[in-house]
């Protein structure tokens, strides 16, 4: 990866977390160079407040669609089965 590819935004969560696995993959095998490390470590810190605001985007867009009625998950509830 240049560095002209660490200044693209991501154009899906998918994307997103595709990339930063690569990253990680890379980091983990000792692939880079310091400064390509560095270099990535600031593309992956990017990438994942990008995940985090399409996380909170769509869980504040559930909540809307929900009337504000979420309730904590707990395993309990798994298959649909209420055991309130």
């Amino acid at each position: 990866m240049s560095n002209d590819d660490y200044d693209k935004k991501p154009l899906s969560f998918e994307q997103a977390l595709a990339e930063l696995g690569q990253l990680v993959t890379k980091l983990e095998a000792g692939e880079l160079s310091l400064e390509s490390s560095i270099d990535a470590y600031k593309r992956g810190v990017e990438l994942i407040r990008f995940c985090t605001a399409q996380l909170d985007k769509v869980e504040r867009q559930v909540q809307i669609l929900d009337g504000e009625l979420l309730k904590p998950f707990s395993p309990e509830d798994q298959n649909g089965v209420d055991h309130d």
